[in-house]
This record gives structure tokens, C-alpha cells and sequence, in this order.
């Protein structure tokens, strides 16, 4: 996949294209000012993936104009953390969107990114994680990764994730979403060499303190090899774990 900027720069080298109407076509990079938002054009070629619209707090008004030029770039679309009404407002704009409802996330697959070198899983405690395990299944997905889903083996039945270990043992990168005690992580780090990513839920009862319980057991975790990213933050893990596959 090459990006715009690649490629008016490919026609420039080869003569393609004159430095006057070049100048033109470049006029938004590094960054393109809205007023109320700058958008990082330059973001994918600097770091293999476009800018990524985080949706919450963001008007419709706003969500939707910073799509529209993110696309006029010829980049694929991903926007978390939004609700049903800003994808309808998105879809009479955009007709081609994608929303998955459970994710809160608004997505559009214009081009095929370079693919990541192996498969990364994403894994949740219980039902209930499922949310966040979406974004970050959605997320691996358009930034060009193979992803295999393992919903509902924590440790009230340990014995779910054993029925699943052929399927664990040859990921790349592993993900986890786990709210209550947060213990799941710690216990698929014992029996595998794998790098895994954590994701703290806001699941769970009064003393879970929306995800907190389940941040601190994470990073507190006893066997090793388990990096952990804020609460509900399926993006950021889907995100390293990425770059990790990518390597």
C-alpha cells in the first residue's frame, strides 16, 4: 500500500508531475488545519497507519468533516468510541461505512494495508469483555493483521482455556480483555512464550472500581512478558500489538 504523499512523490521523480502542481498536491502535509482539529496526513507514511479518529467528545459535525479528508487521502477509515446516531449521521455522508454496534466503532476498508507476519488473538475473560475485544479485533483488522477471536474463557472455568490452547499457542501476539480480578492475562503467561497484551475491563461489582482492580492485578502480574494499556482501551493494545506483528 502506498500512501497519497508516496505517490505524488513516485510521479515527481518520475516527471509525471511538476513541481508547481506537486507543491499543490502537498499543500496539506505535514498537516491539515480544520481550526478545530489538525489532521496528521503525514502519519502514515511516518508510521505505517493513518490517523485514527477517537470519537468521544467529538461532534458529528467534526467526526464527519475529518473523515471526509482522511478519505479524500485515499486512507482506510477507523473511528472508536461512537455511538449508533453518529454512524447514521456518517452513512448519509459516507454510505460506505461499516459500524460494529457492540465496538462503538465506525470503520472503512479503502485499501489493503501491508499484512502483519503472523496472527494476532484477541482473548476475553468473559462475555461481558467483549466490547472491547471488538475494537481491538476491528482495529488489528484494518491496520492489516490476520485475527482469531476467543471469547468467554476466565477463570471461573479454567478448564475453557485449555480446550483453546492449540489455538493460543500459535498466535504472534495475544490481547486479553478481562475486567473483575483481572487474573486471566497472568494465567495464559504461564503457559506460553507469547508476547501479551492487556486490556482492563470496566466489568465487574462495586470493588472492581470500573476496571481499576483489574489495571493494578495486570500490572502487578507475576509471570512475565504481559504489558498492559489503560481501561477499556482496546484500540491501544490492537494497536501495539500491531506493531509487533509487523516487525
Amino acid at each position: 500500500m502506498k500512501s497519497q504523499l508516496e505517490e505524488i512523490l513516485n510521479k515527481v521523480h518520475k516527471g509525471k508531475l511538476t513541481p508547481k502542481k506537486a507543491l499543490k498536491a502537498l499543500k496539506d502535509y505535514p498537516y491539515q488545519d480544520l481550526i478545530f482539529a489538525k489532521i496528521d496526513h503525514h502519519r502514515e507514511l511516518r508510521r505505517g497507519f493513518p490517523e485514527i479518529i477517537y470519537g468521544q467528545g467529538k461532534t458529528e459535525e467534526q467526526i464527519l468533516k475529518i473523515s471526509q479528508e482522511i478519505l479524500k487521502k485515499g486512507s482506510n477509515l477507523l473511528i472508536t468510541k461512537v455511538d449508533s446516531h453518529i454512524y447514521e449521521k456518517i452513512k448519509k455522508k459516507i454510505p460506505e461505512v461499516c459500524y460494529n454496534s457492540q465496538a462503538k466503532t465506525i470503520y472503512l476498508k479503502k485499501q489493503k494495508p501491508p499484512q502483519g507476519r503472523g496472527k494476532i488473538v484477541v482473548i476475553t475473560a468473559g462475555t461481558s469483555d467483549i466490547p472491547i475485544a471488538e475494537e481491538a479485533a476491528i482495529t488489528c483488522d484494518i491496520l492489516g493483521n490476520e485475527v482469531e477471536k476467543i471469547y468467554d474463557i476466565g477463570v471461573a472455568g479454567l478448564h475453557r482455556v485449555f480446550g483453546e490452547y492449540e489455538k493460543i499457542k500459535h498466535a504472534r501476539v495475544i490481547i486479553i480483555a478481562a475486567g473483575m480480578e483481572g487474573a486471566l492475562p497472568s494465567v495464559i503467561a504461564g503457559i506460553t512464550n507469547i508476547p501479551i497484551i492487556a486490556v482492563p475491563t470496566s466489568v465487574g461489582y462495586g470493588a472492581s472500581l470500573n476496571g481499576l482492580a483489574a489495571l493494578l492485578a495486570m500490572l502487578n502480574s507475576c509471570p512475565g512478558g504481559v504489558g498492559v494499556v489503560n481501561i477499556d482501551n482496546g484500540f491501544g493494545a490492537a494497536y501495539l500489538a500491531s506493531l509487533i506483528n509487523h516487525l
